[in-house]
């Protein structure tokens, strides 16, 4: 059994999420940097959920809740550290915010090509919508 704690993250947390996520998570993604893990912190400082292990994140979550939708984002477990429960603690607590929060049903972000990510969110209760697709458009400044 680890010591797992789970807590929100931290300005001072930012450097080393993104090393972790280079790592840990599938893809990438255009606020993938210190300026966009800041100002996550910064807008909402209970999103950012990371798994610490001897002082060292094994595991992250984006819990995001703009009043209306409560969606998951970048769930990643240290590699050395999967099937373990950190994903599932990690879950919990998105989960719980979610409730506390007034929020009625998550999403969750998962990469087609992530087969494993597939598996791990069917595991813990979630099912796929066939019906709907994401569209996209990059901002610029």
């Amino acid at each position: 059994m680890i010591d797992l704690r789970i807590r929100a993250a931290t300005r001072d947390d930012a450097g080393a999420v993104l090393a972790f996520w280079s790592e840990s998570a599938e893809g990438t993604s255009v606020s993938d940097d210190l300026a966009g893990v800041t100002r996550l912190v910064e807008r909402d400082p209970e999103a950012l959920i990371l798994a610490v292990a001897d002082g060292v994140i094994v595991g992250s979550v984006i819990a995001g809740w703009d009043g209306w939708r409560a969606s998951l984002y970048r769930l990643a477990v240290l590699p050395s550290y999967r099937r373990r429960g950190v994903s599932t603690a990690l879950l919990r607590a998105a989960e719980e915010r979610f409730l506390t929060l007034g929020g009625r049903r998550v999403d969750a972000m998962v990469l087609v090509a992530n087969e494993t990510g597939q598996l791990l969110w069917t595991a813990a209760g979630y099912e796929r919508q066939e019906q709907w697709r994401r569209w996209v458009k990059p901002l610029t400044e």
